[in-house]
């Protein structure tokens, strides 16, 4: 196995999985293993993304000090911890010592390597109350929602993406894993089935905005019989049709940066932005965080707490109480 060797676990260049030189070096056996982590032992692709760069960061770092796998200590991981909590935020750094650790279990549980060096070191001090994910106002997230043009399906399908990120809390990576019969009838309301992670998926009913632009969505791209298909779809060049691929969550990125930067909201708006924006607003015209919970599917309501962002404006009013 060379360097160059990939894995490609979802089909695209993205979530692509290097062989780094220092494992390769190590001979078949720890190179098999080490792909085995991400093949075999993480099912998420989006965590295998993340571990993939944190670790793959990690083995270059020490390859280029020369470090051996089997040799590499306690030590030289603090080293690497250290160097990192002066580039990057708290969080990130937790994330990728979290990411070599684990490898280094795998490795062990291998007998590839007798210990885990990573075992006994310690990230970054982390604590935090308010999320950082920027929140539109509700005029904001109208105003985007009706800047889009419908005279095309390109814009009722992005129109559809973002409404229901915004009424149902709802992960971009959820989203845009749903099929057409995701979107199903129940009695006289509409729900949606979103598949989260660790291959649960979660119910929600549909607000009757979001259900009104999935409606005219399905109907103009004619994919209501096909259930089984992706529900938001790519679209082929000039032409604008839609493909028969499922639009990931990178695309939809990119399509809310556009969308966002046309009518010239903050540049720091991503999709994340509506899950958060949909709880604020919700939490605003009283619902309760119980209940905000269970729709965002949150584990824990304090995850939930991160998203409320009720208190901000009355914070600024009594900041501007100081007088001076």
């Amino acid at each position: 196995m060379s360097e160059q060797q990939i894995i490609v676990a979802g089909g695209r260049a993205t979530d692509a999985v290097f062989l780094p030189a220092l494992i390769s070096r190590e001979g078949r056996r720890a190179s098999t293993r080490f792909l085995e982590f991400f093949t075999v032992n993480i099912r998420n692709p989006n965590t295998r993304l993340a571990y993939a760069k944190a670790i793959g960061q990690f083995l270059a770092w020490c390859d280029e000090r020369r470090q051996v796998l089997g040799d590499i200590q306690p030590m030289v991981i603090a080293a690497y911890v250290e160097q990192l909590t002066r580039e990057r935020a708290p969080q990130t750094v937790k994330q990728h010592l979290a990411a070599i650790r684990m490898l280094f279990d795998w490795l062990v549980i291998g007998q590839v390597v007798s210990s885990n060096p990573a075992s006994s070191v310690r990230g970054p001090r982390y604590s935090i109350k308010k999320g950082k994910t920027p929140v539109l106002a509700a005029a904001d997230a109208r105003r985007l929602l009706d800047s889009i043009e419908t005279a095309h399906v390109v814009g009722l399908r992005d129109r559809a993406l973002i409404g229901l990120m915004v009424y149902s809390f709802a992960r971009v990576s959820a989203v845009v894993k749903m099929r057409v019969g995701d979107y199903y009838q129940n009695g006289k309301r509409y729900w949606i089935r979103l598949h989260e992670k660790g291959g649960k998926f979660h119910e929600v009913p549909v607000h009757h905005t979001a259900e009104e632009y999935l409606d005219a969505y399905i109907e103009a791209a004619g994919i209501g019989g096909e259930k089984n298909k992706p529900l938001f779809r790519t679209s082929r060049g000039r032409t604008r049709e839609l493909t028969r691929r499922a639009l990931d969550r990178f695309e939809a990125h990119k399509m809310v940066k556009r969308r966002a930067g046309k009518i010239g909201l903050p540049a720091g708006i991503t999709c994340h932005t509506f899950r958060a924006t949909g709880i604020t607003a919700y939490l605003e015209n009283g619902g309760t965080i119980e209940h905000a919970q269970q729709i965002a599917a949150h584990e824990s309501p304090r995850t939930t707490k991160l998203y409320d962002r009720t208190s901000d404006a009355i914070s600024l009013d009594e900041i501007e109480r100081i007088m001076i």
